[in-house]
């Protein structure tokens, strides 16, 4: 979908729909939609006073410009597109820049059901009485914008809906428009990086192989302009990474070991790091899981989908901060040459670790990736992974992550990007009671506490980060969707974590 920015009167943008909006309570509209109103005659006037439309958040309404089947805009009293979409605000004291980014998803939704729409434009929620910055209200109509068009690749024989072609975002003041131009620039490269996550978490295992992510990422960071080194089995057991390893020894898939570098000129401080959890089938290896819902685990590579997602908008941003991302891509199988319960196997660190389960995969290969970054003194590392289904037992599905650190500064500043980004999370704690139940009687640590939860899990990773600052996101419960969520999250792959990390890093560059 093109999207753009355009300066002038929404009326008489040449389009299929215009999009305006309306806070709860109102009953006399203003600013654009008061305008819109007179050029209809008062019919959105009419549609309040008859108790037909409130305002309520995220509620729509339809008005059909031409009357008799006339065309052009002189029987329209004025106004060039056939059709009126009216989007709830809901109040105007609970607004917030969410708000912003939902209705303008919910604005999108409902124009790809219209028959026969394929383009429209919208004015920028919030940019007016809500009192938001032109550009921050902006960068939110262009991502809701983007991520309720988002359409699953297809590989059926039939044609997949295209959805909308375009959308314009309409500015009526001059002065604002360079504002909404960069705000609309920023939206659009976050949501591609939202987008592009989304891709590989619903592409098929046989197609995403460990190889294919990481060509996937080459040729992202090619046309972005972000430095790239892949790590091959060879390479990685040069550097001495056998927990990760054992993990794809029973795969014909090789492991591949992604490392993407931005690194604005001028740069020279500690980078941010961002490490992803990339398992792109997980059978369970050895412990194999059930049959009923495997399938889903096509999604176990989220963390790794979440972290070239933000790469690659990091990159088109141009972030002013060094950043790298860290994608350990390897396929959990079992065949004769697959790894074992009761193996002790031994990282680059020199820490060993018994496998209780070969299950609990994803910690192992996060332990080597974590141990290989302590190398850039990074100013702080947050791994971001599929661990446990014991997450959304204790947070539920599709409301927030799990948060775990050994950093309360870096901790308050997830929490915040989380909040601003709508990425949500949640806080766990650390103590370290919960390492007991890790320890193990034959090496350093085992891989599994059995029931013992979420944060014995984290407690494994922890274990191998070497004095730098550390975050955990357990994001099992975020990462796909039986069905749609709400007007801006789709059904399958959702591509959490994206605008959650580029929040985080801006805050790093901002406090640079």
């Amino acid at each position: 979908m093109e999207l753009r920015v355009q300066q002038g009167n929404i009326a008489e943008t040449d389009v299929d729909l215009i999009v305006i909006n309306l806070f709860a309570g109102v009953t006399a509209p203003g600013g654009a939609t008061g305008a819109i109103d007179r050029v209809l005659n008062g019919a959105i006037s009419r549609l309040i006073a008859q108790g037909d439309f409130s305002g309520e958040a995220e509620s729509t309404a339809l008005l059909y410009a031409r009357a008799n089947g006339g065309s052009g805009a002189e029987e329209q009293g004025g106004l060039t597109a056939p059709r009126v979409l009216i989007v709830g605000l809901g109040s105007s004291e609970q607004f917030g820049i969410g708000q912003i980014r939902r209705t303008a998803a919910v604005a999108a939704q409902a124009a790809a059901k219209l028959k026969g729409v394929k383009t429209m434009a919208t004015i920028v929620h919030g940019a007016g009485i809500a009192g938001h910055d032109a550009d921050a209200a902006a960068q939110e109509v262009a991502l809701g914008t983007i991520l309720a068009s988002y359409r699953q690749k297809r590989y059926g024989r039939e044609d997949a809906d295209a959805g909308l072609a375009s959308c314009t975002v309409v500015e009526y003041s001059a002065a604002k428009l360079a504002d909404v131009e960069r705000g609309v620039a920023r939206g659009k490269a976050i949501g591609r990086g939202v987008c592009s996550a989304r891709d590989l978490v619903n592409e098929p295992a046989n197609i995403l192989t460990p190889v294919e992510m990481a060509a996937r990422a080459r040729a992202m960071a090619s046309e972005v302009g972000l430095k790239i080194t892949v790590l091959d089995e060879a390479a990685m057991q040069e550097e001495g990474m056998g927990i990760l390893l054992a993990v794809s020894q029973g795969s014909v898939n090789p492991a591949q070991f992604v490392i993407l570098e931005h690194a604005p000129a001028g740069s020279s401080e500690s980078p941010l790091i961002l490490v992803g959890k990339g398992i792109t089938f997980d059978t369970g290896g050895i412990s194999l899981k059930r049959t009923g819902g495997m399938w889903e685990m096509k999604g176990d590579m989220g963390g790794a989908a979440a972290v070239i997602g933000a790469m690659e908008a990091i990159g088109r941003l141009n972030v002013r901060r060094r950043v790298i991302g860290i994608a350990p891509c390897v396929e959990n199988m079992p065949d004769g040459k697959a790894f074992r319960p009761g193996d002790i196997i031994t990282g680059m660190t020199g820490k060993t670790a018994e496998i209780i389960s070969t299950d609990a995969e994803g910690r192992l290969i996060l332990a080597d990736a974590l141990a290989y970054v302590a190398r850039f003194d990074p100013v702080a590392v947050v791994d971001l992974a599929t661990l446990t289904g014991a997450i959304g037992t204790a947070l539920g599905m599709h409301i927030r992550a799990g948060l775990f650190s050994n950093d309360s500064s870096l901790e308050e500043k997830l929490m915040a990007a989380a909040d601003h980004s709508g990425d949500r999370l949640w806080p766990f704690p650390m103590d370290a009671e919960y390492g007991k139940p890790i320890k193990s009687d034959m090496a350093e640590v085992k891989n599994s506490a059995g029931r013992a939860g979420v944060s014995s899990s984290a407690k494994f990773i922890e274990h191998f980060t070497e004095g730098y600052p550390w975050a955990h996101l357990d994001i099992a419960n975020m990462v796909l969707a039986d069905s749609r969520i709400n007007a801006e999250t789709p059904k399958g792959a959702t591509g959490y974590g994206v605008r959650l990390l580029v929040e985080l890093a801006e805050r790093y560059a901002a406090s640079a």
